[in-house]
């Protein structure tokens, strides 16, 4: 029984290059990993590549729903002189092309929308206790209204184009194991000027682009036997000085995940191709067909679909951002999902889903905290 889809042959139309899309997100920011491809991890990258000549394009959303602060944390933050805010959602849709240059070279792009909903904070003449002095809770309570938290609402617009690499160094079809390395950037394409309910410019945070070049380096390792594929990756983001003199902070995507083909062939496409040949009457003398009847291939019947059961563990570090070099208290963290998944393949188009609860939630300062999330997406081969 061999792995299934062991090379990125045609019934293979994605690898996990097409992967900017949805690896965990820091508290404040959408995710940048994830293996579109018609088999295996949904989140962690895979190190399969595309096949040489192939275009593949993917569509994906992400939404993340984060536990927003009260007006009173708000508040009391101020009252300490420290500058908090609350986000309600985050928001990510993005379009990704890919290309296989050779069969262990892959390159791929991404564009994406940004959506930051319902921004709140203190307003300025409550922070380092401003009127607040020492206030007791009722005190506090009397002025959980806009005239003592800004209610900013929503920043939306055009995100960064990232572009990325991945070449496969390691791809041994005996023992069903392949590493790859992943190397790229992002580029400044996104809006940097978005304003807020009073008209006033958000700041670079809060902003759907960055303003800022990155630079991406990671690696890929996959194993496959059988029905069952264990994938691990990382991705460092090497983030630069962006709009508004702020550096956002570097970032660390990593992931692990196991997945089972629960229906549908494990051999490669060319496999069940040769099999579904040798198994017509009229083909079963031909020399090929004859050693192909010698072995055990009933992983290999083809099915009108292929399902795949996922289980991963994705999370992201993200160090702190620093404003004119100042570093804010009230950024960066570590979160880390458990999230369960489906992906179901037909013909050349590929559809998943993805829901992930944090096991892990350490942030600094006073943020709000994801709560949950959900990625779904649909992607086909086009050629």
């Amino acid at each position: 029984m061999r792995a299934y889809f062991e090379r990125p042959t045609a019934g293979i139309f994605f690898s996990s290059m097409m992967l900017f899309l949805a690896a965990p997100a820091e508290a404040h920011h959408p995710g940048g990993g994830g293996n579109t491809g018609s088999g295996g991890a949904i989140n962690t990258i895979s190190a399969d590549t595309l096949a040489e000549g192939m275009f593949a394009a993917s569509i994906r959303y992400e939404f993340i729903r984060l536990g927003q602060l009260s007006d009173a944390d708000l508040l009391a933050a101020a009252n300490r002189g420290t500058h908090a805010h609350s986000l309600r959602s985050i928001d990510a849709m993005s379009l990704s092309v890919a290309y296989g240059i050779t069969n262990d070279l892959t390159l791929a792009v991404r564009a994406s929308g940004v959506r930051r909903s319902d921004i709140r904070e203190p307003g300025e003449d409550m922070l380092s206790g401003g009127h607040m002095g020492m206030m007791n809770s009722n005190e506090m309570s009397s002025l959980m209204s806009a005239d003592g938290v800004n209610r900013r609402g929503n920043s939306a617009g055009f995100g960064d184009v990232t572009m990325l690499g991945q070449y496969r160094f390691h791809n041994n079809a005996q023992t069903g194991t392949s590493a790859a390395v992943l190397f790229g950037f992002k580029a400044p394409t996104g809006s940097t000027s978005q304003r807020d309910n009073f008209g006033q410019l958000f700041e670079a945070e809060f902003q759907p682009g960055s303003g800022s070049w990155d630079g991406l380096i990671g690696a890929a390792f996959t194993k496959r036997t059988g029905r069952w594929a264990f994938d691990v990756s990382g991705l460092y983001y090497l983030v630069s000085n962006g709009t508004q003199n702020t550096n956002l902070g570097d970032r660390f995507l990593f992931g692990t995940a196991v997945s089972y083909r629960l229906v549908g062939p494990v051999g490669s496409a060319k496999e069940v191709e040769l099999h579904d040949y040798c198994m017509q009457p009229r083909n079963q003398l031909q020399e090929h067909c004859l050693y192909h009847a010698n072995h055990d291939h009933s992983d290999m019947k083809k099915t009108p679909y292929t399902l795949d059961l996922v289980l991963e563990l994705n999370g992201e570090w993200h160090d702190k951002q620093r404003i004119a070099g100042i570093a804010d208290p009230n950024s960066g963290g570590t979160t880390v999902y458990l999230s369960p998944g489906l992906r179901v393949g037909v013909d050349r188009f590929s559809g998943f889903v993805s829901f992930g609860v944090p096991v892990i939630n350490q942030h600094n300062g006073v943020q709000s905290k994801p709560d949950y999330r959900i990625l779904t997406g649909i992607g086909a081969r086009l050629n």
